[in-house]
Parts: C-alpha cells; sequence; structure tokens
C-alpha cells in the first residue's frame, strides 16, 4: 500500500465545490468515481482544500491510499484520459503514508482575478469578477497592509465558520495590475470560511472609496462580520498554490 499525493487543476465552474454533497457533482466526487475505475479499489481521496462552488483551483492537493501497480508518476496521465475537460492532475507523487494534506503546515496562495473595465468581457466572465467603477489601487494597496500578519480575522469570515480559533496569519498580500486586469494575491497559513472572498470585497469598497483604507484596521479591530464589505463572487477565486514545510 502507497500514499499518493495529487496536484489538481480545475474550472469550478461546473461545479457544487471540492467536497462531496447531495445537492450537486462536485470534483472530490469526480476524482474518486475516476479512480476507483482506474484501480478497481474503493478509493476516497482526502483533499487539502474545500473550495467552495465556483471557485477554481490551479494547485489543490489531494492524497489517496492505494495497491495499485500503476507506477505513481503515471497515474497523473492515466486519469487525465479519462477525466473531463475542467479538471487535470498536474503532478502525482509518491508522499509518507502519514502525509496529511489539512493537517501538515503549509503555506496557500489564493488570487482573486478583477477586470476593471466600463462593460462586460465576456471572455473573461468565468474567471475575473466585473467591476465597472474605477478603483483606487493605491488606497487598496495601504488598506491591504493593515492584513498583513497575526491577526484575529473574525471579521472577514462567514457567520456560519465552526471554528474556535479565527486567528491566522498573513504573510504577503499583492495587489497587482496588468491594463484593466487587477490581482489580488494572498498569502497565509491558512484561511476562514469566505476570508479571501470577504477581504476582496472589502478591498474593493476601499477602492470605490466608501471607506478610507485605515478602514479596514478598525474592521479588524472590531471582530464583527456586519463590519467588513460584501463577500466578493466565487468565481473571481484561484487556489494558485500549497506548498507543505
Amino acid at each position: 500500500m502507497k500514499r499518493v499525493k495529487l496536484t489538481i487543476a480545475y474550472d469550478g465552474t461546473n461545479y457544487c465545490g471540492w467536497q462531496v454533497q447531495p445537492n450537486g457533482i462536485t470534483i472530490e466526487e469526480v476524482l474518486n468515481h475516476t479512480l476507483q475505475k482506474l484501480t478497481g479499489e474503493d478509493i476516497l481521496v482526502i483533499g487539502a482544500s474545500r473550495t467552495d462552488s465556483g471557485v477554481h483551483a490551479m494547485g489543490n492537493v489531494a492524497v489517496f491510499d492505494t495497491a495499485t501497480t500503476i507506477p505513481t508518476e503515471k497515474i497523473a496521465v492515466a486519469l487525465n484520459q479519462r477525466l473531463p475537460e475542467d479538471i487535470v492532475v498536474v503532478k502525482s507523487e509518491d508522499v509518507a503514508s502519514d502525509f496529511h494534506p489539512r493537517y501538515c503546515d503549509c503555506s496557500k496562495t489564493y488570487e482573486y482575478h478583477i477586470i476593471n473595465t466600463r462593460i462586460p468581457v465576456p471572455t473573461k466572465r468565468l474567471t475575473n469578477y466585473f467591476v465597472s467603477y474605477v478603483l483606487d489601487i493605491e488606497k487598496m494597496r495601504k488598506a491591504a497592509s493593515y492584513l498583513v500578519g497575526e491577526h484575529d480575522f473574525v471579521s472577514f469570515c462567514n457567520v456560519r465558520t465552526d471554528v474556535e480559533n479565527t486567528v491566522r496569519t498573513i504573510t504577503a498580500l499583492d495587489i497587482l495590475t496588468n491594463g484593466d486586469e487587477i490581482t489580488i494575491r494572498i498569502t497565509g497559513n491558512g484561511f476562514l470560511y469566505n476570508m479571501v472572498r470577504i477581504i476582496v470585497g472589502t478591498l474593493i469598497r476601499v477602492g470605490r472609496g466608501f471607506y478610507e483604507p485605515e478602514r479596514v484596521k478598525e474592521i479588524l479591530e472590531a471582530k464583527d462580520r456586519k463590519a467588513a464589505g460584501v463577500t466578493a463572487p466565487a468565481h473571481g477565486l484561484m487556489l494558485m498554490e500549497i506548498k507543505y514545510d
């Protein structure tokens, strides 16, 4: 028996998120089914990040245990021949039998993509949030600086979050521009439910002039979800990378 780690990219448009659920097809469900057909074993993958419905990924991680004789590095190729076009296994590799993608120390990097044009761009509608209002990028960057470091992010998580500890560390939060495209890139040691999307929604409020940058510091200190901005739509969010220590 060996434990195999998969690095997975997907377009989340047509899926009800990562985790298996009764109300629609999910990434995890498709992977389980495809692996079972490939190996003939009853396989259930363990995912690192349970992305929401409509969220995309370039580097999510999952592991599974198998007795298959297929060489580990060939599993990615075999899966990609069987998976739908919107799910791709980037890499398959052996890991220690006790490696757990959610409980090992790691950093995660997300990107939120915004298309900031007067009218929508149809070719980017599935992966970018369309914002027609002019955004003040420098004010957004100043506001973002208050979020870097270790903080209690309870103001920036969904009220349905069922965790005891809401303290997280953001190691980098950059706002990059390329023409009309804005990328908010955030790296941290973990994220609460909807945390990145609420941060983005709040930064957009700053960019539009509804909040001054210093308001973000006040939101952190308030420890109240109602103090922050709205939750940005899921389709602009992409899990880029998970790095393990």
